[in-house]
């Protein structure tokens, strides 16, 4: 299903909003605060939402069902990237921007959480797909019903 082109100027506080959520899931007050569950796996989850927000950023015709497949392919080949190990991979991981977009090591649970991550994004781009356009408030002539 392809919902129209999207609206970047939505997209774009979303992708602020899924960024500082992500960051703020592995955050030392997420930690105290949040359940064990939910600030081990939901920056993963919140990985592949990201990277699908980008693709219908970047094309905003892309079908709902092409996004999502996307998202979760690139975000499975970065996981399975973690399986290769070379002086100049380990040393983009090493940093934190790098390992942020790269990961360290390669985890079976991330595939789950990305496959969540591709669903959550996909369902809530039909919902906001389904939703009815916002109508226009009618011209203010100063004349009263």
């Amino acid at each position: 299903m392809s919902p129209g082109p999207r609206s970047r100027a939505l997209l774009l506080p979303l992708m602020v909003l899924v960024v500082a959520l992500g960051l703020g899931s592995r955050s030392q007050a997420a930690r105290l605060h949040l359940p064990r569950f939910v600030t081990d796996y939901a920056g993963d989850a919140l990985w592949t939402v990201m990277v699908y927000l980008c693709l219908v950023f970047l094309l905003p015709r892309l079908s709902v069902r092409r996004a999502a497949a996307s998202a979760l392919g690139l975000s499975v080949l970065v996981e399975l990237s973690q399986l290769v190990h070379t002086p100049w991979l380990d040393a983009l991981r090493a940093h934190r921007l790098g390992a942020l977009v790269l990961g360290r090591g390669f985890l079976a649970s991330d595939l789950v959480c990305y496959a969540v991550g591709a669903g959550l994004a996909a369902g809530t781009d039909l919902l906001l797909a389904r939703r009815p356009p916002a109508r226009a408030l009618p011209p203010e002539n100063g004349a009263h019903p």
